[in-house]
């Protein structure tokens, strides 16, 4: 396992007023959803303006010194922080699991951005940042497929590794599991990547609601790369005698994806809304794929 990076990086407004709440255990937990537009041109070079939603969760004393600055819905905020990975049992039987960022820091934007209402009651920013880097593991043998319009997309979950010391300075370690998608050229450069591959990833986190086999609404969350980099085997990054898998990068313009008609549909996009289609109160509470979708 190489050690991991882990960065994520959201500009946009408060789509609501954020939350102070409590852990049965009394910790204290901020929740904020953070929302904006990503303006994306397609093949066709017409622009498309993806709106998007993410949670955002602040933990402990910083949840409460956060909650004191009195944010409200509408505000313009920068977001530093990471991707969690959480799992659980559900309560109907089986495992559940969350993508969701972890805030390390949130501070106020000095101005007032131009705002978007949406249908669901709240606001987003008409423009924004939204911007993911990770290293980490390919998990599983990718495997190209071909949409019905020709696009290609590979499919990659990705083990990004987390290290610290707690309060006692013992070394703690916990792995996050992304999933992440390249799309058209990049999909088709990187399709020889094998498990345990030691990759970069750049990218924008996108929210994806979907229908599973019971007919219940499910919402995960994924990045969508613009970049990929595959590094060198080496020291700490799995077996040093393993072929490296050579450098393959994609640039953003080449595997953006219009969100309209001709774009490449993935399996969420066949059984629910994309993350343009995706309202404030869309599936925002609702749990990712099941056990089978999982990357264990």
């Amino acid at each position: 396992m190489a050690r991991g990076m882990n960065h994520v990086y959201l500009i946009g407004a408060l789509a609501r007023d954020p939350e102070l709440r409590y852990t049965p255990n009394g910790t204290a937990v901020f929740e904020a959803t953070v929302a904006g537009e990503d303006h994306i041109v397609g093949n066709d070079g017409r622009e498309r303006k993806l709106p998007w939603y993410h949670r955002v969760s602040i933990l402990g004393k910083p949840a409460e010194w956060q909650a004191e600055r009195n944010l409200k819905g509408g505000d313009a905020v920068m977001v530093e922080g990471s991707l969690e990975y959480s799992q659980w049992e559900a309560p109907e039987g089986g495992k559940r699991s969350m993508v969701r960022v972890k805030s390390l820091r949130m501070e106020q934007l000095g101005y007032a951005p131009e705002l978007v209402q949406d249908a669901g009651g709240g606001v987003r920013m008409g423009s924004g940042m939204n911007e993911v880097i990770l290293i980490g593991n390919v998990v599983r043998d990718p495997e190209l497929r071909y949409t019905p319009a020709g696009d290609a997309v590979l499919g990659i979950g990705l083990a990004v590794n987390e290290t610290w010391n707690d309060r006692q300075g013992q070394k703690q370690e916990k792995t996050h599991w992304i999933d992440v998608t390249l799309w058209r050229e990049l999909a088709e450069s990187m399709k020889e990547l094998r498990k345990g591959d030691p990759v970069l990833v750049q990218g924008r986190l996108v929210n994806e609601a979907w229908t599973d086999r019971d007919g219940n609404k499910r919402n995960s969350t994924k990045v969508e790369a613009t970049r990929v980099e595959a590094l060198s085997r080496g020291a700490g990054a799995g077996n040093p005698a393993a072929t490296p898998a050579g450098p393959r990068t994609q640039t953003a313009s080449s595997a953006a994806r219009p969100q309209q008609s001709g774009y490449a549909p993935s399996r969420a996009a066949n059984t629910g809304n994309r993350s343009g289609g995706l309202d404030i109160d869309q599936g925002l509470d609702d749990f990712p794929p099941e056990e089978e979708d999982l990357p264990f």
